[in-house]
């Protein structure tokens, strides 16, 4: 991991990510200052799942990848790429990781903590709001997409019950 401290090439960049696009310049550039831009190297650990952090994470170039440790191994969840987000939950509570996120080639990060969150929400009540805005519509896109997939899965296992029903009408 290597922060960059020469930044101006990643400026359009980062305030052409969704979380900027609708605030006034200078609170553009006031999010943007608290935030850090760090590097990563191929496969390089960014948040380890059981970890307590309290950053937020954009992608800015680069893939990373999110798993999970079960049994002993590392279960593959999802890749993300360039303008893709992760950690935003942590903004909002004081929880452990749930899965960690690795760089696969490398990758450029954006980084804000809570406490950069929290001090441009006092500083800037009103763009403050469109920030929440983003978060909450995020969090509530993750939350969509994630019971999508448990009904799927309830879905197919009220098929498996009707397969077992007939294969025990078979076998009687």
């Amino acid at each position: 991991m290597e922060t960059i401290t020469e930044t101006s090439p990643w400026i359009e960049t980062i305030e052409g990510q969704t979380l900027f696009k609708y605030l006034i310049p200078e609170a553009r550039r006031d999010l943007r200052a608290k935030g850090a831009v760090v590097a990563f190297a191929e496969n390089e650990l960014i948040v380890a799942e059981g970890d307590l952090s309290p950053s937020f994470f954009i992608v800015l170039d680069g893939t990373v990848q999110v798993h999970v440790r079960q049994e002993d191994k590392d279960v593959y969840i999802c890749s993300l790429g360039a303008s893709s987000l992760f950690g935003e939950a942590s903004l909002f509570s004081r929880k452990l990781r749930t899965a960690s996120v690795s760089s696969i080639d490398g990758a450029v990060i954006f980084k804000l903590t809570r406490y950069d969150v929290m001090t441009f929400l006092r500083a800037w009540p009103a763009e403050g709001n469109k920030v929440l805005l983003f978060f909450i519509n995020g969090l509530m896109k993750k939350l969509r997409e994630a019971n999508q997939e448990l009904a799927f899965e309830r879905r197919a296992d009220s098929n498996q019950l009707d397969v077992d029903a007939l294969i025990a009408e078979l076998t009687e």
